[in-house]
């Protein structure tokens, strides 16, 4: 179970240390919890998702440079996500080198693994892994939707005007 919280404080009594959270629903979430039963626990800075009109904006104008270009809008975008730094350097082994890359290029189009060599530690190779952008949270998001428009302009493709662009950006982190 996931929810919002706003606020902790620390407490500590006779029992031991706890925190406090100000959070929604916390009725639901102290009827979901058994006793004798340990929970792990994740805090961690809420960002909104992102818009489905921002997807559906960048695979717009994905489709515009690949047609621009005649290449598979596909290829398209796996260059552009190549441009982003939502990416892990992961060491591998060689000899799951070529099953690491399947795998890793099964979590969607965007999931794209580069090859950077071989790594400081013996009998691996370093792997650069792109995450796609259906994970993206708004931010991320917002600067995808940047680096395309960037590619647009710089193919002469016309884009949203700027005041309407703003209106989505500021959709995004609302």
């Amino acid at each position: 179970m996931t929810t919002q919280a706003d606020k902790v404080v620390w407490l500590t009594d006779a029992e031991g240390d706890w925190l406090k959270i100000r959070c929604q629903n916390p009725k639901a979430i102290c009827s979901s919890i058994r006793e004798n039963k340990s929970y792990d626990v994740e805090i961690k800075e809420h960002r909104e998702k992102r818009s489905l009109d921002a997807n559906a904006y960048a695979w717009v104008l994905i489709g515009k440079l690949a047609n621009k270009y005649e290449i598979p809008p596909e290829d398209v975008y796996r260059a552009l996500i190549r441009n982003t730094d939502a990416y892990e350097i992961i060491p591998i082994r060689n000899d799951a080198a070529d099953r690491w890359a399947s795998i890793w290029g099964s979590g969607g189009i965007g999931f794209v693994v580069d090859d950077m060599g071989a790594s400081k530690i013996s009998g691996f190779r370093n792997f650069r892994c792109f995450y796609g952008s259906h994970v993206y949270d708004s931010k991320q998001m917002s600067v995808f939707i940047d680096l395309i428009i960037g590619e647009c302009k710089h193919a002469g493709i016309e884009t949203l005007p700027p005041a309407k662009l703003a209106g989505m950006l500021e959709a995004w982190d609302a």
